[in-house]
């Protein structure tokens, strides 16, 4: 991978799974590639909830938090408020390559269904939308009600792709962190990314 690629667009909003995010971004930062990361409030609110830990709202100590928590220095990383609707991303004249919202709450995924963007995530979702840009939805909830299922419908109609991050076992997972890490890669090989190494399957043994 080269930092010539044109940046991805890396999500996170207030639905439980952060660990995901986190090693997504990790994985992202090791590859040396260039990421526009945008945290919602809501998942502000989830890592302190879930994890007791406060993320900064400011870019430059957010960036910084980010570095320390995945304990990579490589690639470029770029914060972005979760309320600025005129960062980079919030425009459909900035390329990027993609676009991967993990995970996705409901209430995230019935606003960008319904064409209403109340922060920076959703403006984003919107325009990768409407420029043809591939979209990369992960919906972290079960079971899923029939409004889930017809704004995810919705979604997949107007060129979104649905990839809720679904556990395996025939890579024979270990630990916490291996399961983590095949949803991960899973979810970044829609985008035709091997975004690390995994076990997987090539048949019965």
């Amino acid at each position: 991978m080269t930092a010539e690629r044109p940046p991805l667009v890396l999500a996170v909003s207030g639905a439980s799974a952060q660990p995901l995010a986190e090693r997504a971004l990790k994985w992202l930062l090791d590859a040396d590639e260039t990421v526009d990361l945008v945290t919602s409030r809501g998942a502000m609110a989830v890592w302190q909830a879930e994890l007791g830990l406060r993320l900064p709202g400011e870019p430059d100590a957010q960036e910084r938090f980010w570095r320390e928590r995945t304990g990579s220095q490589g690639g470029l990383l770029r914060i972005h408020r979760w309320n600025d609707q005129a960062a980079s991303i919030a425009s459909g004249s900035y390329r990027t390559r993609g676009m991967v919202i993990l995970p996705a709450s409901m209430g995230c995924v019935g606003r960008i269904a319904a064409g209403v963007a109340t922060d920076l995530l959703e403006r984003a979702a919107d325009v990768h939308l409407k420029e043809a840009r591939p979209l990369v939805i992960c919906p972290r909830e079960t079971p899923w009600n029939l409004i889930h299922l017809r704004n995810l419908t919705r979604l997949a109609e107007a060129g979104a792709r649905i990839a809720p991050p679904v556990p395996a076992w025939y890579h024979q997972p270990q630990t916490i962190e291996d399961m983590v890490d095949f949803l991960v890669v899973r979810i970044f090989d829609v985008l035709g990314d091997e975004l690390a190494p995994l076990n997987r399957w090539s048949g019965p043994r």
